[in-house]
């Protein structure tokens, strides 16, 4: 009677570590794309006050003002300091740069599989 030794082959530190960074990809994707549509459902919920008849006169005196003191530019900047405030573009960064992370963890990880290979 035989007994086979089966031993098992521990993983090169090549895959555990590619291993390791699909996984991080993987969480970091999820809580990006989980935490942008939480935020933008939590502060879609709120009132919007900006758009309130009352604030047309003082939006069109501070554009003015922006205008006469630091040109077009300056409005431009504003514009998109602005846009940055939206809850909208706070998602879609949040998203962007969460995919970012997690493609750049995947393409990390192929590089060290192809370095594990033979040959």
């Amino acid at each position: 009677m035989s007994v086979d030794d089966k031993t098992s082959v521990p993983a090169a530190p090549y895959r555990q570590r590619a291993r390791r960074l699909r996984m991080i990809g993987i969480v970091v994707l999820a809580l990006g794309i989980g935490g942008a549509g939480i935020l933008y459902w939590l502060r879609t919920r709120s009132p919007d006050v900006s758009d309130e008849l009352s604030m047309q006169d003082f939006n069109r005196a501070e554009q003015r003002q922006m205008g006469q003191l630091y040109g077009k530019s300056g409005l431009l900047v504003d514009e998109w300091s602005d846009d940055l405030k939206q809850p909208g573009t706070q998602a879609i960064l949040i998203a962007g740069f969460s995919i970012v992370v997690f493609a750049g963890c995947f393409y990390f990880a192929r590089l060290l599989d192809y370095d594990d290979e033979p040959g």
